[in-house]
């Protein structure tokens, strides 16, 4: 178990959270969620002891190991990629260097002999002799394969490095587990075996995403991190949506009936206050009116952007037309690949990271040349974009409000342009921040906010939801639902790709598979296949 009593963290004049008090019980999965900025991080660091609290005091079980997904991405770039998944064990790591080390001698001291009759045992009993197979069923599951084992960590990319490291942690089977965002650059598949393997995990899991599949698939509760305070809510993500939202409706009709009881009473005193005989029942209203009260909300760190896509023009029937397009690098990504993409249509572009969906994407949208084939758009398309890459189109030295600025209509004051921005959540000098110093999250309320003012009939958006949180995601969701033409997208979000696609494109190392439907039954088919 890991617990916190009374737990305050300020930095400067800011207060995160205060007087926290939480306790995190083993079999249970949490997941930690909260508004961008609103200190789940920051918790998360107090309790592994990386930061130290303003006041308060973290309190684990005795002779319980914490396990927590590392940031540091560079930390093991000495390391072979198998090595540095058997350092989640420390024991088992330390034992199995002695190991190597005395195997590796030509000529053994007596002490030396002695030791390595002892080892072997030591060894063993600490997983020894399945460490091998552990390690490489842990890598396998997030898309490893067998002849980058042995390969050093600087071979790898940040998103490959984020997968090692939490193949790390989870090779060490601690008690308590801590993981800050696994899922980021995980695609699928790996998501869903990371799934399948946490809900098979005994221990204490407290685990911060954004991903609201992961967190209805994993969580038994949800800790939401919201004014200033933790509150405890049993259930997964869509549990604690409606849980909440039926607290704040029953508080909403508490304070209806008891403004209800105050008309009647303030009625009631104005009416027979000046009457003799009602005077001491008027007197008696008078102290219950003095006694009511009406409780007020707290103001919540969540702020949802309003997001809307609404088409400057009219869309035709003719949309985007590919023939037999083609791209290959140092290899083939696609080859050949036909199909025709209609006015209602919304296609989701899916497979494993890396096999070319961005690709794939860029090519049907002429943002890249095929090296065969040819892809031609219908003659009323007005194409909007979300790239991977903010850097593709952001202006870090520019100011978000002047670089927005470029694409507003003529005439647009700078007062309508700060109130358009505003409804993105970009608050007070926000808009006079230069676009180098912005998080990803204001990056990606950027770049949607300067879709929405081109007004593009036709959508093409490349992982939308990487850097939003979930208040953002709910909204960009909901704001795609209700654009009337076609959506092309890349997304691992299995929530968002199951409620908006209607088709999908799942790039493989065999080729594109077209499916006409949803995620769901594309799933269920693949199911079936398997059977």
């Amino acid at each position: 178990m890991i617990s916190t009593s009374q737990i305050t963290m300020r930095f400067g004049q800011t207060t995160l959270f205060e007087d926290v008090s939480v306790k995190f019980i083993p079999g249970n999965r949490y997941g930690l969620i909260g508004a961008n900025g609103s200190g789940k991080s920051t918790f998360m660091k107090i309790l592994t002891g990386q930061l130290t609290q303003s006041e308060g005091q973290v309190t684990i079980g005795h002779d319980c190991t914490l396990g927590y997904l590392r940031q540091d991405h560079s930390d093991f770039d000495e390391h072979t990629i198998i090595d540095t998944v058997y350092t989640g064990n420390p024991k088992l790591w330390k034992l199995h260097c002695e190991r190597e080390y005395l195997y590796s001698k030509d000529e053994l001291t007596d002490e030396e002999n002695d030791r390595c009759g002892h080892i072997e045992d030591e060894f063993g009993e600490a997983g020894g002799y399945t460490m091998e197979a552990e390690a490489a069923s842990l890598l396998i599951g997030l898309g490893f394969t067998e002849d980058l084992f042995e390969q050093k960590m600087t071979v790898l990319q940040g998103g490959f490095k984020l997968r090692v490291l939490l193949a790390q942690v989870l090779f060490g089977k601690p008690d308590i587990l801590l993981l800050d965002e696994p899922t980021n650059h995980l695609d699928m598949e790996s998501i869903e075996w990371l799934v399948e393997l946490l809900t098979r995990y005994n221990g204490t899991l407290l685990t911060i995403s954004h991903d609201r599949f992961f967190l209805n698939q994993v969580c038994t509760h949800i800790a939401d991190l919201d004014f200033h305070e933790i509150r405890m809510f049993p259930g997964n993500y869509d549990d604690f949506t409606i849980a909440s939202l039926e607290a704040r409706e029953l508080q909403e009709k508490a304070n209806k009936k008891v403004e209800k009881q105050a008309h009647d009473l303030k009625a009631f005193i104005s009416r027979f206050s000046s009457n003799a005989s009602k005077a001491k029942q008027a007197t008696s209203r008078k102290k219950t009116l003095d006694k009511l009260e009406i409780k007020k909300f707290k103001a919540s760190s969540r702020v949802s952007p309003f997001i809307r896509f609404n088409p400057k023009n009219r869309l035709g029937d003719k949309v985007i037309e590919a023939k037999e397009i083609s791209k290959s690098y140092d290899e083939v990504i696609f080859s050949n690949f036909s199909c025709t993409i209609g006015p209602e249509e919304r296609v989701a572009i899916i497979g494993k990271n890396g096999i070319g969906k961005t690709t794939l994407l860029n090519t049907l949208c002429n943002r890249l040349e095929s090296d065969g084939g040819a892809i031609k758009f219908g003659g009323t398309v007005e194409l909007g974009m979300f790239p991977q890459d903010a850097s593709d189109i952001l202006d870090a030295e520019s100011t978000a409000l002047d670089w927005l600025n470029r694409f507003a209509e003529i005439g647009t004051s700078e007062a309508e342009l700060r109130s358009f921005m505003g409804r993105m959540i970009f608050r007070g000098d926000d808009p006079l921040k230069k676009i180098g110093v912005l998080s990803g999250g204001e990056k990606a309320r950027l770049i949607l906010s300067k879709m929405m003012m081109d007004g593009g009939n036709v959508l093409a958006l490349d992982e939308p939801t990487n850097h939003l949180d979930l208040e953002s995601i709910e909204a960009l969701n909901f704001g795609l639902s209700l654009f009337p033409n076609t959506l092309l997208f890349v997304s691992h979000d299995h929530r968002f790709i199951a409620t908006l696609a209607t088709r999908i494109f799942e790039v493989t190392e065999t080729g594109i598979v077209d499916y006409p439907g949803t995620l769901d039954e594309y799933e269920e088919l693949k199911k079936q296949k398997k059977r």
